[in-house]
């Protein structure tokens, strides 16, 4: 088998493995959830109700798929596939073992953030092709704050450049092997946290789709299946927000080597999902103003400060050597 062909296979592994995680993901969230806040969670349908995403996928897919006739219908029905593929590009960069990986590039880290850049287009077009009030305010509200929140989150990571000097995924987790960058890169870790976050629009950040404000802000009107891409979307970004933080601060694959490097990267990636969905049983939403006065006037100062010590630590360390 060439390469090539071993690439494409794994690529359309990632892929279906991804979609299907992201699925179980809605039933494992409603459950984790029910645990936490002492209530049952989905538990009628099979053992532990895991028929459940069965349920939701057959409704979705059965479920009349409406377009607004006063909404823009090309851009509309773009919207949320744009959203999908931006998520799943960004997987093209993670290296999930040493060997296990689709491709990698030395501009791994700048390829992650343009497909997250790009995620902004799709949330702002599907609120604006809407022609909907609502679904407007939902799309300007996820401009301004995922265009914001990429700055924050750019700027956190460029410690951990200077101190790898690279922007290969693969080269970073293996400057992680003497030690991981959630200890000398804490202050990135919690900017690049609450930017994923934000970025990813999960509670108590999900301010472009408050219910209690904006009907469901710039969804409002998608149904079926646009609709579940508009949710596939969200879970899919949700993994790779912890995808990307097990590989940047805590080793990637690296782990004890009596275990294989895949299991450790999975291992670390599924505590961080359960840390997302605990933040959303425990921390309520915040106001819009509160949002963006975080970013701007909280973590632009701790990123700038990470800048100065980062750099400084660099080259002293540039001149013992």
């Amino acid at each position: 088998m060439s390469e090539t062909t071993a690439t494409i296979i794994f690529a359309l592994v990632v892929l279906l493995g991804a979609v299907s995680a992201a699925a179980v993901l809605t039933w494992f969230e409603r459950r984790l959830l029910g645990i936490w806040q002492d209530r049952y969670g989905p538990n009628r349908l099979g053992p532990l109700g895991i028929f459940q995403v069965l349920a939701d996928m057959l409704k979705l897919l059965t479920k009349h798929d409406w377009v607004p006739p006063f909404s823009d219908r090309v851009v509309f029905v773009f919207a949320p596939t744009a959203l999908v593929v931006a998520m799943m590009m960004g997987f093209a960069v993670v290296p999930f073992s040493e060997t296990l990986y689709i491709i990698d590039i030395d501009i791994g880290l700048l390829f992650f953030l343009g497909m997250t850049s790009l995620a902004v287009y799709a949330v702002l077009l599907g609120g604006l092709a809407s022609n909907n009030k609502y679904a407007l305010l939902g799309g300007l509200r996820s401009a301004a704050q995922m265009v914001s929140y990429e700055v924050f989150m750019g700027l956190s990571l460029m410690g951990v450049v200077m101190l790898t000097g690279s922007f290969s995924l693969q080269a970073i987790v293996l400057a992680q092997v003497d030690g991981w960058y959630c200890f000398s890169q804490i202050l990135g870790l919690y900017v690049f946290l609450i930017a994923g976050i934000a970025e990813s629009h999960r509670l108590p950040f999900d301010l472009p789709e408050a219910e209690h404000e904006l009907t469901a802000g710039f969804h409002t009107e998608y149904s079926g299946m646009k609709f579940a891409m508009f949710m596939l979307g969200e879970y899919l970004g949700l993994i790779l927000i912890s995808c990307m933080i097990t590989t940047l601060f805590f080793g990637g694959w690296l782990g004890p080597d009596w275990l294989p490097g895949l299991f450790w990267f999975s291992l670390k990636t599924f505590f961080f999902i359960c840390f997302f969905i605990l933040l959303r049983a425990a921390i309520p939403r915040p106001r819009y103003d509160q949002l963006m006065s975080l970013g701007w006037k909280v973590l632009l100062p701790i990123t700038l400060l990470n800048l100065v010590i980062t750099g400084a630590l660099a080259l002293s360390l540039q001149g013992a050597s």
